[in-house]
């Protein structure tokens, strides 16, 4: 593979697993140092680390809540110490609590908002202490983010929907810096959250232009591809890899 991101030094939250730990394992293939959150699990992100040092890339594990915007910033500043910068941002953690609106706890409504959309903010503006001109900054966004085509998910989709706007603005912000910000927008992807033979997969296969669902690699492709140096005139995008979910 090539070597598109020789000397980057990355910072990745949730990539321990799913599409975050293809993520953490793609960029340090293309030759970035990766650091990255987990929140529950040191033996499955020791395993992910693992593949990064064998890379031949250094590898930084932080047991982090996104949710605590402190704990979330202390972890950017370590890895930013134990690298010497940020050149890469990739805000991935995220949860998917469903209910319909009139049964929707205030509790998760606050839980999904403080990790989906204010620890975006938060580790976004942790890392731009240390992101020099050329920073990148990638938010794993949702196709939901235009389109919920199903009951009980209008709090997700608020919260997916509101990182368009917030990209927007701060590519602004930001363009003067020669920094990028942008969103990825997966549909249906193969997790552990939402398997390809779940209960849900019959229902979403059939909203889909192309029904199957994607590989974590597809959407870690991409995300590769933003931390390069062939998208720095792409900006305030939110790309849809959705098999055509929002078409």
């Amino acid at each position: 593979m090539d070597q598109r991101l020789n000397g980057k030094r990355a910072f990745v939250t949730g990539g321990s697993r799913g599409i975050g730990a293809a993520i953490v394992t793609r960029l340090a293939k293309e030759g970035a140092s990766v650091a990255f959150t987990y929140a529950s699990s040191p033996a499955r992100a020791e395993a992910v680390a693992q593949t990064v040092r064998e890379a031949g890339r250094e590898a930084l594990a932080i047991q982090a809540d996104s949710a605590d915007a402190a704990v979330l910033t202390a972890a950017v500043d370590q890895a930013a110490a134990k690298f010497g910068g940020i050149d890469i941002l990739v805000n991935n953690a995220g949860i998917a609590a469903m209910a319909p609106v009139d049964q929707f706890k205030l509790e998760e409504f606050d839980r999904t908002f403080a990790i989906n959309v204010r620890a975006v903010f938060v580790a976004s503006q942790a890392a731009l202490k240390h992101m020099k001109e050329g920073g990148r900054i990638i938010n794993i966004c949702s196709t939901n983010a235009e389109r919920m085509p199903f009951a009980g998910g209008s709090v997700y989709a608020m919260s997916k929907s509101a990182l368009v706007g917030l990209v927007k603005g701060m590519a602004r912000d930001l363009g003067p810096r020669g920094i990028t910000v942008n969103n990825i927008q997966p549909g249906p992807v193969n997790t552990d959250m939402n398997p390809e033979n779940g209960e849900f997969a019959k229902t979403l296969l059939g909203l889909m232009a192309i029904p199957h669902y994607a590989h974590v690699n597809e959407i870690a492709g991409m995300a590769a591809y933003l931390a390069t140096d062939e998208a720095k005139s792409v900006t305030g995008a939110s790309l849809m890899i959705d098999g055509g979910f929002s078409a």
